[in-house]
């Protein structure tokens, strides 16, 4: 394939051949994806790189795949055969800050700390806030409608996101959403794009909204001598009308991880821990601490501490944010094989969920270590396994699948926030029906009728 034309359209430098150079952007964090094949790297610097880039491969037929920070673990920005990478990581400035309507437009490449961080002297805060907050990007996140701890409370990415500007398949650069703060002009197209993980169109820009700079939450911990009483606290006290701002749990097995990575010091002797944390009036926050408390013990929780010591609450946090970390640590030990798994369940189901973890463990023998956005019944169960072992590996392949039907039968899904990418792409019509499954497959052929965004990931199998 001549990739001069396309080169002469380019910012200086932005394409690249060389193999090792794509080899290393051909893959994301996901294990057992396919990521060979590409034929070049285009490191876009503009909106007008990302256009030239599409135009060229929807006249040559050629597959693109679009590609942010490559931190997601479900194989969406791996390579496939004859596709040009198109990364927008270079984009990513904060291009403005509106401080009268809460907003600020940014680029795709743009790091979600980054712009938590740019935002505090402003006393703004952008609440989407995913484990992989540090190295994640917006587009990323936008990509595959991101949550993470805080959604309980405050929502999705979805909820944040006010526009956004897309490449569309044929290099049409269009703006989805308006600027105003209500808007119900025809359809909803920036909620159909948001989530659609690369396979409708590329984000090049959006416009975000903001709320006031979060304030310093009251902390609790709650510990419990296993699992399924954890679980049975976090649906009883949300059935109670609880208002946490962040729902987190952990099982014993995470603890021991976390403690054997870093410093913690967390009681891994515990069957399972509750971090819980509140941001209302003290007085509100106080009624739910008790509240909190209260089911906690009824449960049978064993100690509920609480602390409103904002340097307490920032290094429970930090110790929540190293899980994957310290799960790596872990994998690395015992034979390196890992696969972390994103079934969202009905919160009344997640004792239930918890008792099928422990019979797959007994039917498996391995490692399966839990921890959950728990107020939002957004479960990681993260299978552990020697990969040098093909029984053992298949054995953590066939367990994976195990949990996500698990997840369908108490009425949940297989994906809450990492996405569908190649990893789930054929559970996905396990899960929807056939109307929604020919609606999906109508969209996407007329938004990319040559297929060349992103194919063979998310909507390959419906």
């Amino acid at each position: 394939m001549d990739l001069h034309p396309l080169a002469d359209q380019l910012s200086d430098g932005a394409l690249t051949t060389d193999p090792d150079v794509v080899a290393a952007h051909s893959r994301d964090e996901a294990l057992f994806c396919p990521h060979d094949g590409a034929i070049a790297l285009v490191r876009a610097k503009t909106v007008e790189d990302v256009q030239a880039t599409v135009r060229f491969a929807h006249a040559q037929g050629i597959p693109v795949v679009p590609q942010g920070a490559r931190s997601g673990i479900s194989g969406g920005a791996n390579a496939t055969e004859g596709s040009i990478l198109l990364s927008v990581a270079a984009m990513k400035d904060v291009l403005e800050v509106n401080t009268s309507e809460r907003t600020v437009r940014v680029q795709p490449g743009l790091i979600n700390q980054d712009l938590k961080d740019h935002l505090r002297p402003f006393n703004l805060s952008y609440p989407p806030d995913p484990g992989s907050v540090g190295i994640s990007s917006i587009g990323g996140n936008i990509a595959t409608n991101a949550g993470g701890l805080c959604c309980v409370k405050y929502g999705v990415t979805r909820d944040f996101v006010r526009s956004i500007d897309v490449v569309l398949a044929d290099g049409t650069l269009t703006t989805f959403g308006p600027q105003t703060a209500k808007g119900v002009a025809g359809l909803d197209m920036r909620g159909l794009f948001i989530g659609s993980e690369g396979t409708l169109g590329i984000v090049v820009e959006a416009t975000l909204r903001l709320i006031p700079l979060m304030p310093d939450p009251v902390t609790a911990v709650a510990v419990f001598p296993d699992e399924r009483s954890g679980l049975q606290a976090v649906a009883d006290f949300m059935t109670a009308g609880g208002q946490p701002s962040l729902f987190e749990f952990l099982d014993r097995a995470s603890l021991s991880m976390l403690n054997s990575y870093g410093d913690f010091g967390l009681d891994d002797e515990a069957g399972a821990m509750l971090l819980v944390q509140f941001d209302q009036s003290p007085a509100e926050a106080a009624d739910m601490l008790g509240a909190f408390g209260a089911v906690a013990e009824a449960a049978g929780a064993v100690d509920v501490a609480v602390s409103d010591d904002p340097a307490d609450s920032a290094a429970l946090v930090a110790a929540r944010r190293s899980i994957q970390p310290a799960y790596e640590h872990f994998a690395h030990a015992h034979g390196g094989g890992q696969l972390l798994d994103d079934v969202c369940i009905p919160r009344a189901a997640m004792p239930e969920f918890c008792d099928r973890l422990d019979e797959l463990r007994e039917s498996t023998g391995l490692t399966i270590a839990l921890v959950a956005h728990a107020g939002d019944g957004n479960t990681h169960p993260s299978v552990f396994f020697d990969s040098s072992d093909a029984q053992q590996t298949a054995t953590a392949e066939a367990a994976f699948a195990q949990i996500m039907q698990i997840g369908l039968d108490l009425g949940g899904t297989i994906t809450g926030e990492h996405g569908v990418g190649y990893l789930k792409k054929g559970w996905l019509a396990k899960e929807l029906d056939e109307g929604s499954r020919w609606a999906q497959r109508a969209v996407k052929d007329a938004l990319d009728p040559k297929n060349i965004l992103n194919p063979g990931k998310m909507l390959a199998e419906i």
